[in-house]
């Protein structure tokens, strides 16, 4: 008895992430998921950060159109921290 109420949240979120992918697979091209899953490699919260937004966009009814590469890389360059310049001056 004790495994049934563990699987209900399993198959909870199971439920849950298909319904995003659905989502994402509706709301962006192609190339804009692709890039998607290369940033998951190497910074999994930056493209989960951005694939939450994305659903808000589209369950907020605010998406008018497919979301492609050029405002993936907008929204990545928004979301990223911003890089320190570091200069080293010799005296």
């Amino acid at each position: 008895m004790s495994q049934q109420p563990q699987r209900q949240p399993d198959k909870d979120a199971a439920e849950r992430k298909a319904q995003k992918e659905a989502i994402l697979r509706m709301t962006m091209t192609s190339d804009a998921r692709e890039r998607l899953n290369t940033v998951r490699m190497v910074k999994p919260e930056l493209a989960a950060s951005i694939e939450e937004y994305v659903v808000q966009l589209a369950s907020s009814g605010r998406l008018k159109k497919p979301i492609d590469d050029d405002q993936v890389k907008q929204m990545l360059g928004a979301l990223q921290e911003k890089k320190r310049d570091i200069k080293i001056r010799r005296i």
